[in-house]
Parts: structure tokens; C-alpha cells; sequence
């Protein structure tokens, strides 16, 4: 992995050049050679190098100040400076610059070839690094939010124009819509993009669990509580906190949270003392909060203050146009998840899909499309792959479901055989509960 890493070495000392070059070429590694800054820089402006290794004393000028030049034109390049007579100053300047290490000529031979693997396997790891953070960045930019009906984009473009800013933004839109990922494009979209981004469902924990969630606690604020406990208001500090289903919080909460809103302030359970925190909130509800306003269980100053930019989601329904971009883009998706080719979507498919109510909407979409992909036997995608509720809603009069329990036996026994015989995760895939799934495999008498 390392023999394909690329060596600069600058020296005037053509003989020394010359044999330094010759035992790191031995280990594998391709060098190129220059005899001073000018034909260095020269080099540099064609090519890129995991390392150099670059003379303190040169011709045209000294090496500890020449990594200034290096380091912001080349982040990734390590940098090695070899000097003839060591230099205490010169060689913490050096590692100030942002040199990898300093070492002396003659003395410290041997620790030149070791020095050379540290530096590309530091380099081969920032590489790793960038390129995870450029999928990440790919994964939640707003180009990964694909359709071009008219109720989409808008959504986008004022999600767009809200993300620079630092405004509190309220999400509104039907379960499985994507509010989670216009939350995310919108933070790595914002100024607060190096910092956190972190997510919760307030419907997925109690009041006091929720409390100590967002909040955090003292040790023996409550049973249990054994020690400090940051809250996630602390973790996202300078970044986003995105509160999911916030309809569903308690009253209690909502005064605390309104309070956050509003001073940037709050205090722990079970402690006295104010913590001061710098977040940006971003929420997200399936609810009417005007009716949960009107029925005393949401607050409208909360309301108020979250609702400075809201953001309305299109359910599917509304966007059908836009299935068949989707199916296909999740067809890639889970085909390459699954190591299968990418299927044909037929048309009687795309058209049984663009049929269809989506009560779950893109959420529900992805989950059928993942076991279409997954129960295909590597051809084309047709009625006979989508679920049974999915085929009830086909315009094509060829197709007829005569038999509905033995397309549910072939199925279910389909998905097992995927799953290798895991009931719990056929449940998953079928969107069923366990004790169905066992109830339908006694039924049908499966083995």
C-alpha cells in the first residue's frame, strides 16, 4: 500500500541526494529529486508528494521557512527537514511551521526509512479522513434531496436561504417525509457546519428520561444517576440540535426549552448552577401545532419562537411525478448494499408506485424498494415484486391476484430465505410484527 507513495527529496549535496534516493527507491517508494527551492517549487506546481524530504540550508533560501510556502498549498503533504548540525530553535520553528519531524544528517540514518512509513500512513489517514467527510458532505447536501416537482423545490430553496443564516427553523411535513434531512443539509449548509449536528425523538423517551437526555445531570439527581451526565444542549454547543416530533414534548420540557430559546441558558437536573450554551435548534413535527395549541398542549410562545422560518414538506402523493426518479436512485442504492445488479424498474412497476397513497411516504417508498431488490432473482422488477398492497393498486388489467394467500406464503418464505431463517429480521423486512409472522408461518405451514 505504501510502495506507491510519492518522495520528494530537496538537497543541494548532489552525492548525499543521490544515496538518500537510492535507499528509499530499495524500500519501494517512487522520489524525484531537486537541487534547491526554485526547481522544488517548480515540481510541486505539476505534481504531489506523500513526503518531502527538504535541507534546512539550500541555495536559494532555508528550509524550516520554505514550509510555510508547502503546508497551506500542500495540507496533506508531511514534510521531514534534514539539516547538518542540529538546532534546538530551528527545529521547534520547524515543528511549529508544520514540519512532521526534524532529524540530523549523518546521525539519524537510521531513522530516516521509519520516519518515511509514519509520515504516509499520517497522510493515507488524512486522505481516509477527507474523503469520508466528502461523502458525508455529498450524503447530506441539498443535492441528495432528489425530485423536481414544484412543491419540492420550493421546500428546498427557502431551506437554502435559511441555512446561512442562524434562525430557528420548524420542519413541517408527514412522517417519512425527510424532515431529518433537510435538518442535516441545513446545518452542513450553515456556518455551524464543523460543528455537531445532533438529532433526537422527543416521542421516543419519557418525560424525565428526555429531561436528563437534552438536559443532562448531576450524580444522584435521581436513581441511578451515578455520575455527571452531559446533556445533548452541551454536546451540540456551536452546533445544531434538531428536536424531532416536538409535538410530542411534555408541557414541563417545553418551558425548558423555551427558556434555552431564549437566553441560551438552562440548569441540569438535580443542579443549581446556569450553563450558557450556543445552539442553533431546528425542529420538526407531523402535527397540527395550532390544534395542539388550541387544545392547551403546546405552548404558543414555544410555537412562536420556533416558527420563525417554517418549512413545509410535500407528502408523496403530492409529488408523483418524482417516483420514478426515486424507485430508481433506491434501486442503485440497495443493489449495490446487496451486491446485485442494478435492476430494471418496469413500467407496470413505476406505474403500480405513482398508484399508490403513500401513507409512509419516502420512508415507505425506500422499505419497498430495499425488499423489491433484495427478493428479485436478478431480473427485471415487475408487479409480481412489490407487496401485495402495492399490486391491489395497479391499473394494469393483465394482472390479476387470484391467490392471495400463496403469493404471502411464497413471500414470506422468500424473505426468510434472505434472512437465513431469522424471524426477527424477516418481521423487519416484512413490516409485520414477530408474533404475525409466526401466527402467518404456522397458518401457511411453512418450514
Amino acid at each position: 500500500m505504501q510502495s506507491s507513495a510519492h518522495i520528494l527529496i530537496i538537497d543541494d549535496e548532489e552525492q548525499l541526494r543521490k544515496l538518500i534516493t537510492r535507499i528509499i527507491s530499495l524500500e519501494g517508494f517512487s522520489v524525484t529529486e531537486a537541487g534547491d527551492i526554485k526547481s522544488a517549487k517548480k515540481i510541486l506546481q505539476k505534481e504531489q508528494f506523500e513526503v518531502i524530504l527538504c535541507d534546512v540550508k539550500l541555495p536559494d533560501g532555508n528550509g524550516v521557512d520554505f514550509i510555510k510556502e508547502i503546508k497551506p498549498a500542500h495540507p496533506l503533504t508531511e514534510i521531514i527537514l534534514l539539516t547538518a548540525f542540529g538546532n534546538i530553535p530551528d527545529g521547534i520553528q520547524a515543528m511549529k511551521n508544520g514540519a512532521f519531524d526534524y532529524i540530523t544528517k549523518g546521525n539519524d540514518n537510521d531513522r530516516v526509512i521509519p520516519l518515511i512509513h509514519r509520515a504516509i500512513e499520517k497522510v493515507q489517514l488524512a486522505k481516509k479522513v477527507e474523503r469520508l467527510q466528502k461523502q458525508v458532505e455529498k450524503k447530506y447536501s441539498f443535492d441528495s434531496i432528489l425530485g423536481n416537482s414544484p412543491s419540492i423545490q420550493q421546500a428546498v430553496d427557502l431551506a437554502k436561504k435559511v441555512a446561512a443564516t442562524d434562525t430557528t427553523v420548524l420542519l413541517l411535513g408527514e412522517t417519512g417525509t425527510g424532515k431529518e434531512v433537510f435538518a442535516q443539509a441545513i446545518h452542513n449548509n450553515s456556518l455551524r457546519s464543523g460543528k455537531s449536528f445532533i438529532a433526537v425523538n422527543a416521542s421516543a423517551f419519557t418525560k424525565d428520561l428526555l429531561e436528563s437526555e437534552l438536559f443532562g445531570h448531576k450524580a444522584g439527581a435521581f436513581t441511578n444517576a451515578v455520575a455527571d451526565k452531559k446533556g445533548l444542549f452541551e454536546e451540540a454547543n456551536g452546533g445544531t440540535l434538531f428536536l424531532d416530533e416536538i409535538g410530542e414534548m411534555a408541557a414541563e420540557l417545553q418551558a425548558k426549552l423555551l427558556r434555552v430559546l431564549e437566553s441560551g441558558e438552562f440548569i441540569k437536573v438535580g443542579d443549581t448552577k446556569t450553563i450558557k450554551v450556543n445552539v442553533r435548534i431546528i425542529a420538526a413535527t407531523n402535527r397540527d401545532l395550532q390544534k395542539e395549541i388550541d387544545t392547551g398542549h403546546f405552548r404558543s410562545d414555544l410555537f412562536y419562537r420556533l416558527s420563525v422560518f417554517q418549512i413545509q414538506l410535500p407528502p408523496l402523493r403530492e409529488r408523483l411525478k418524482d417516483i420514478p426518479g426515486l424507485a430508481n436512485h433506491f434501486a442503485v442504492v440497495f443493489a449495490a448494499k446487496t451486491a446485485k445488479p442494478v435492476p430494471v424498474l418496469q413500467k407496470e412497476y413505476l406505474e403500480a408506485l405513482q398508484h399508490y397513497n403513500w401513507p409512509g411516504n419516502i420512508r415507505e417508498l425506500k422499505n419497498i424498494i430495499e425488499r423489491s431488490v433484495i427478493l428479485s432473482d436478478d431480473e427485471p422488477l415487475g408487479i409480481k415484486n412489490l407487496p401485495i398492497e402495492l399490486q391491489a393498486h395497479t391499473d394494469n388489467d393483465s394482472f390479476s391476484v387470484f391467490d392471495l394467500a400463496g403469493i404471502e406464503k411464497k413471500h414470506i418464505q422468500k424473505v426468510l430465505a434472505y434472512t437465513k431463517g431469522n424471524k426477527t429480521e424477516a418481521a423487519k423486512l416484512l413490516n409485520i410484527g414477530l408474533t404475525t409472522l409466526y401466527r402467518k408461518i404456522e397458518e401457511y405451514k411453512i418450514d
